[in-house]
């Protein structure tokens, strides 16, 4: 049963993919497209294989700064719901800032934190972590805004001050949204970590990428590329493992057909 509903799941992307590269190759072969324009997938794949140790090399430093730049936009998102969620003065005065946070581009101020910080791991955890932090803060207030009010009254009503309420129900309830807010975050780390070594590195995929666009191999940067995505699946694949087993209820009553939210 497992089997047939694992497979349900993964024949339908892996179909399409295999649609779109067939698409992809025909279509390279039809027009005769220069490669520097526009590589055959077989030429990427190529890349892939030929290059499988520089790629590692870099993907590995890559890798690196994502899961620490990521696990730091984790405790300053929580960080900063708890906070908003603690009072309403908190809220009034920091949610708005969160929303501006996101008004500024995040390319314009890395050459910033750059001369700040140096030119070490530092400034790349903090261009991560400014990417990625967001939608962990606005999904984890609005799963703690979302909590019944039936029960925090019942609380209140056994005497639970602030902090009880927020530890034993509000928290607990917006679970289901910190972990929506955690897949976000995944696939923005990834863009975060290319972000801030195209300012200044001297290894990592997003530098390896950068390096390769200015000698036109093309093959290559699409093959550092497909690395990268393969990060970005692996991270948001291990999230979604980890509210499968910490919220099986949650998944439950998705499977049930019952309401997503607590």
């Amino acid at each position: 049963m497992r089997a047939r509903t694992l497979a349900a799941r993964l024949l339908p992307p892996l179909v399409f993919l295999a649609l779109v590269l067939a698409a992809w190759q025909a279509a390279v072969a039809i027009t005769d497209v220069r490669p520097s324009i526009l590589p055959a997938p077989s030429d990427v794949a190529s890349s892939l294989w030929h290059n499988r140790s520089l790629l590692l090399d870099n993907a590995w430093t890559t890798v690196v700064e994502i899961v620490l730049g990521y696990l730091l936009a984790v405790v300053l998102g929580v960080a900063l719901a708890v906070l908003v969620a603690s009072s309403g003065l908190a809220e009034r005065a920091v949610y708005p800032w969160l929303v501006v946070s996101q008004l500024v581009p995040i390319v314009a101020i890395a050459p910033i934190i750059v001369i700040w910080t140096g030119f070490d791991i530092r400034p790349k955890l903090i261009v991560i972590a400014l990417v990625s932090f967001f939608p962990i803060a606005v999904n984890t207030i609005d799963g703690v805004k979302s909590t019944e009010p039936e029960l925090l009254r019942l609380l209140r009503t056994f005497g639970a001050g602030r902090w009880k309420r927020l530890t034993a129900a509000q928290l607990p309830s917006a679970l289901p949204f910190f972990f929506s807010g955690l897949k976000v975050a995944a696939a923005l780390a990834v863009i975060g970590a290319v972000f801030a070594e195209w300012v200044g590195a001297s290894s990592g995929l997003g530098y390896l990428i950068l390096t390769l666009n200015n000698q036109l191999a093309t093959a290559d940067m699409f093959a550092a590329i497909v690395v990268l995505a393969l990060i970005g699946i692996v991270l948001f694949g291990v999230v979604q493992l980890l509210e499968r087993l910490l919220l099986p209820w949650y998944h439950g009553r998705r499977a049930a057909g019952g309401p997503p939210s607590p």
